[in-house]
């Protein structure tokens, strides 16, 4: 059995039709449900009562650390290839949700065997998405036994996207040539040329974020003893999803976030109350073992890279410091010119910690949010058991919004780990950590970028920033020193000196959403100019290359935006 748990706001399904030769009638042809736990199910070959109690009871346990006390069953294939005939299947599905009723939750099913039409929107927490895998055929029990067997040269290939529709990322990502899914590395990107340069780019400017913000870069090994979590307490909530292994050092895991390395290093020496804010940037790789069936695209993957910084503040400089992040905000999603709400989320009724530094910690957060005249909803009950959080949802050109940036204040994994520093007064006291990412997954903001865009990234986030075309042969020699010059002023550009028509160079560009085309003919070559054509269509003739390169050099170096979304 397959279960992915999602901590919903709110799911709406609408049933369209039977798939199945045994499914559920029912009368109710849509459906809602808010603030819920809600359980994607695929029943496997021999799932039987005793998974089925298994999962109930992670379930039941799950809702109340979350304070649910709604369940939704969700049949959905989707996970596992090792699915069981539907009349099992719909057998054990009664099994899950007899055995879930006994707990006194409200439990609800949605009918099995149907088509259906999903709308789903996630609450931003780090548990609100979380796969498991019960059974004989566990999925991490088969990765944690699993030996070399050679290379089967059938399975080395792309994974097949075909059949997306061409506003998806993957579709997009495909015809651009940024990135590809191999199926011998599920759930990790692997970046092309083209991409690979629109993450470096992010990654620089974030980094000028980092100077200008005087943060200190570090990094951390990719993987630690579980002892680690256990102190930080994450073990009793990302163990099932952690890639972890037997070595001469005892249980080794892959880290799946930044925290607990980041804090060791905080902890390697003494610290003065001089000396803070102090301000740590972690751009490691990031490991979570989903289960194959929740692995979308770019949107969700195994191995990722955050943005991630832990800010180490006394308790009198919280406040300040969270204007400062709301300012870094603000900044970086105006260059992508995506609109963004804030959500406040509050103490749950299952948290660590006294109520009073709870409010006194909420009291923050807000106080930062009114001082920066920024409008927020709550989110009652849906901070982290840890402390409460800002969340920031970004709309993009869809109207769909996603959560990204996220700003949290802790109290707790300094207490876990015993961190102090020095007073004024030669005493010890206690340190609050700030968790902030703004892109959060650069995976995941790629992804949301590219549908945001349909493509068509601004000059500065382009793999190609200038082709350069010929007309013809007469002027091959002249387009080579076009696009020399244009080259050593570290421009991306490319230079189509083939003979395809020129429509057809054109085209190419076009299709490629390169932001600037300059095309050559004899003209241009007697008179030493160039004629200027973006990806809008729009052309300008007898421009001088020196004019247009202190134009293009000027809008790459302050990241303008207006051309990406033309």
């Amino acid at each position: 059995m397959k279960i992915l748990q999602l901590d919903v706001d709110s799911l709406t399904y609408e049933l369209i039709k039977p798939e199945a030769k045994f499914y559920e009638e029912s009368d109710k042809k849509s459906s809602t449900v808010k603030d819920t736990l809600v359980l994607m199910v695929s029943i496997e070959e021999g799932d039987d009562k005793s998974v089925a109690d298994k999962a109930a009871a992670d379930a039941i346990e799950v809702a109340k650390k979350l304070d649910r006390n709604h369940v939704l069953v969700y049949p959905f294939a989707h996970l596992s290839n090792n699915l069981a005939d539907p009349k099992s299947a719909m057998a054990t599905m009664s099994e899950l949700f007899k055995e879930l009723e006994k707990s006194g939750l409200k439990v609800s099913r949605s009918p099995f065997g149907w088509n259906k039409k999903l709308t789903v929107a996630i609450k931003g927490h780090p548990l609100a998405e979380q796969g498991r895998s019960y059974g004989k055929d566990d999925e991490r029990k088969v990765y944690k036994k699993a030996k070399p067997v050679g290379i089967n040269t059938s399975i080395v290939k792309k994974s097949d996207w075909s059949g997306l529709p061409p506003t998806d990322h993957r579709t997009i990502g495909e015809k651009l040539d940024l990135y590809s899914f191999q199926e011998v590395s599920p759930g990790m990107v692997y970046w092309h040329n083209n991409g690979h340069i629109i993450f470096r780019e992010l990654m620089a400017y974030i980094r000028s974020k980092l100077d200008e913000y005087n943060y200190k870069e570090i990094a951390t090994p990719a993987f630690a003893n579980l002892a680690l979590w256990h102190v930080s307490g994450h073990i009793d909530h990302y163990k099932d999803d952690m890639y972890s292994f037997e070595s001469d050092s005892g249980e080794m895991g892959l880290k799946p976030m930044n925290c607990p390395s980041t804090i060791l290093i905080f902890k390697s020496k003494k610290w003065s109350y001089r000396e803070f804010p102090v301000r740590f940037a972690d751009f490691d790789k990031l490991y979570r073992n989903e289960i194959s069936g929740a692995l979308t695209g770019l949107f969700r993957v195994r191995e990722m890279t955050q943005d991630d910084a832990h800010i180490f503040v006394r308790p009198d400089q919280i406040e300040g410091e969270l204007t400062t992040l709301l300012k870094m905000v603000k900044e970086l999603y105006q260059v992508f010119g995506l609109s963004y709400t804030a959500k406040l989320s509050t103490m749950p009724d299952s948290h660590l910690g006294d109520e009073a530094l709870w409010h006194e910690a909420e009291s923050s957060l807000k106080n930062a949010l009114k001082a920066n005249s920024m409008e927020f909803g709550l989110k009652e009950k849906d901070g982290a058991f840890y402390g409460p959080k800002i969340d920031f949802q970004i709309k993009d050109s869809m109207g769909r919004e996603w959560q990204c940036a996220t700003i949290q204040l802790d109290y707790q994994l300094p207490k876990r780990f015993g961190l102090s520093y020095t007073g004024e007064d030669g005493k010890e006291h206690d340190i609050v950590i700030i968790h902030r990412v703004i892109y959060g997954s650069l995976e995941r903001f790629i992804g949301v970028l590219t549908e945001h865009l349909q493509g068509r990234f601004p000059t500065w986030l382009a793999p190609v920033q200038v082709q350069v075309v010929s007309i013809s042969d007469q002027t091959y020699k002249y387009a080579e020193d076009v696009y020399n010059k244009i080259k050593s002023e570290k421009v991306r550009v490319n230079l189509d000196n083939s003979d395809r028509t020129l429509q057809y160079k054109i085209r190419d560009a076009q299709m490629q959403q390169v932001p600037y085309m300059i095309v050559l003919g004899k003209k241009e070559a007697e008179a030493g100019t160039v004629t200027i054509r973006d990806r809008t269509g729009k052309q300008t003739m007898g421009i001088k290359l020196d004019d247009f390169l202190k134009s293009i050099k000027s809008e790459i170096s302050e990241r303008r935006f207006e051309l990406g979304l033309k």
